[in-house]
């Protein structure tokens, strides 16, 4: 019976011993398990490349590395339309469109300058504007000159200016009445109306053509300023 006593003794000391050793092995899986997760996500996250993303942290790392590197998308993204040193267009809504009477004594046409003054960005403006006069008879657009257009860059806070000339009304009747002025920048779909400041009549014709020519960027006497 003391031999038995011993056994079971023995017996029962190897498997407390087994019992520990496996609660040891378990506490260690368990301290290394989200040590190991974190690593990953971290990387996963600081890479900022992207992959599937199918996580809101991976794509708040990855948003947050974009906007606080110097490369990846997050330049690309700010980049914008000044892409490669690039100046855009000139837009309706960055310009102040002003008009004045520009007519000298003496002078077999009428002439009225448009002034466009940046109020924004630097910006690029080429050709001719579209220019069409709201009359008592209807609207009519202005015929280009033909001179050759230069493509200029507005900086910002400067001006240029163009011409528009018109025949003067000399016939002694009252004319075809001018309303308002109908200014679109070139390239532009936006346009901005004003008051005429010219002669209020134009003559009547036979309407064989305009009798409304619109000369390019830089063509009135003010030049660029």
């Amino acid at each position: 019976m003391r031999a038995q006593k011993l056994t079971f003794a023995a017996l029962a000391v190897v498997a407390g011993l087994s019992l520990t050793a496996c609660q040891n092995g378990e506490d260690d899986l368990g301290q290394t398990a989200p040590s190991s997760a974190s690593s990953a996500s971290s990387a996963s996250g600081g890479s900022g490349s992207g992959g599937t993303n199918q996580d809101g942290g991976k794509d708040s790392a990855g948003k947050d590395s974009a906007g606080q590197g110097s490369g990846g998308q997050g330049t690309a993204a700010g980049t914008g339309s000044n892409a490669n040193s690039k100046v855009g267009k000139c837009r309706t809504d960055d310009l102040d469109i002003t008009a004045s009477d520009s007519t000298i004594d003496g002078d077999t046409e009428g002439t009225v300058a448009v002034e466009f003054k940046n109020g924004g960005r630097d910006c690029v403006l080429s050709g001719y504007a579209g220019i069409d006069l709201k009359t008592s008879a209807g609207s009519l657009s202005a015929e280009r000159t033909g001179e050759k257009a230069t493509p200029m860059t507005l900086k910002n806070g400067k001006s240029v200016y163009f011409g528009i000339n018109y025949p003067l009304n000399k016939s002694g009747g009252s004319g075809v009445r001018i309303t308002a002025l109908v200014v679109t920048p070139p390239d532009e779909t936006k346009s901005f109306s004003l008051e005429w400041p010219g002669a209020a009549t134009l003559p009547v014709t036979d309407g064989s053509g305009s009798q409304v020519k619109v000369g390019p960027m830089g063509s009135a006497g003010q030049g660029e300023g």
